[in-house]
């Protein structure tokens, strides 16, 4: 099996697993691509084989089997846009904090290969959010699992969002900036502004106003197959766009617009885990003691 992996630096306290996950690999006779800055750090940190290749952002990926990605959802994220359209299998470890798209635990390593190696998975394809824009304003990488947002910058009044759905007018939203969430985006930077959760293969975008002005203005749900596009106003002469964690500031004549991208990012889900029991971890939800069943 060939296996790229991608990560960031972690705590001490967890090398140990990182040089487990290795050692298996290595056992299983893996043939291993690491992205260049991670084996940087990881030479400096544990033991790898010097039979581990290094490869960068824009290297041909086609022959990976599976990619794994260490470290928080942002890893993942950033996991998301090195495999763009060749949709190869993510796997999510988790070394970070919440970890709602990297659900295996740093601890379950060898549970997790033995069932990545015997196949005991499934894939579960995640819709993707594209933008389009009058100017290359993401060098290339315009698309995202999570979300896409128009803000105001630190120092700039409110901005106004004209708001438009598949060429008719919706709103316009007078605050802070507009986030456009996927399904999956949903448990992220749209739940804090009030928008609701999604399940992921509902084909659906949430837009969710940020800190609007008017306060009877509120998230709203709409297909995934419109077209949403943008007009952006303020006393400023830029706003930010941001795609997941990318952000750049853009002119405020730039013409903007999302859709849903035509390909998926694939994630590998093992047998024991779910979108509903994740929310039931990751939110805490059932562990107010008020909420026990009665007997």
């Amino acid at each position: 099996m060939r296996i790229a992996i991608l990560g960031k630096p972690f705590n001490d306290d967890l090398a140990p697993y990182i040089q487990t996950l290795f050692d298996e690999l290595v056992r299983r006779r893996a043939d291993l691509l690491v992205v260049e800055h991670f084996k940087i750090y990881l030479d400096n940190t544990i033991r790898i084989s010097a039979d581990v290749k290094s490869f960068k952002r824009n290297d041909d990926l086609t022959d990976v089997d599976i990619v794994l990605s260490i470290g928080g959802d942002g890893t993942l994220l950033d996991t998301v846009t090195y495999v763009g359209a060749r949709q190869i299998p993510i796997l999510g470890i988790n070394t970070g904090r919440l970890g709602f798209l990297a659900t295996i635990p740093y601890d379950g390593i060898n549970m997790a290969l033995d069932a990545l190696y015997k196949g005991h998975y499934t894939l579960d394809d995640r819709a993707l959010i594209r933008v389009d824009s009058d100017q290359d304003i993401f060098e290339g990488i315009n698309f995202g699992l999570n979300e896409f947002s128009v803000l105001k910058r630190d120092t700039s009044a409110m901005i106004a969002v004209h708001t438009y759905i598949d060429g008719e007018y919706l709103n316009s939203y007078w605050g802070d900036g507009l986030v456009v969430a996927t399904p999956t985006g949903s448990t992220g930077y749209s739940l804090s502004c009030g928008g609701p959760l999604v399940l992921p293969q509902t084909g659906n975008f949430v837009v969710s106003p940020v800190c609007p002005h008017n306060l009877n203005v509120r998230p709203m749900i709409v297909s995934d197959r419109s077209v949403i596009s943008f007009e952006v106003e303020g006393r400023s002469s830029s706003y930010l766009a941001s795609v997941d964690s990318r952000s750049v500031s853009v002119d405020m004549t730039v013409q903007l617009a999302v859709r849903r991208e035509e390909f998926v990012a694939r994630l590998v889900k093992l047998h024991h885990v779910n979108f509903l029991s994740t929310l039931r971890n990751k939110l805490n939800w059932g562990l107010d003691k008020r909420n026990s069943i009665i007997k």
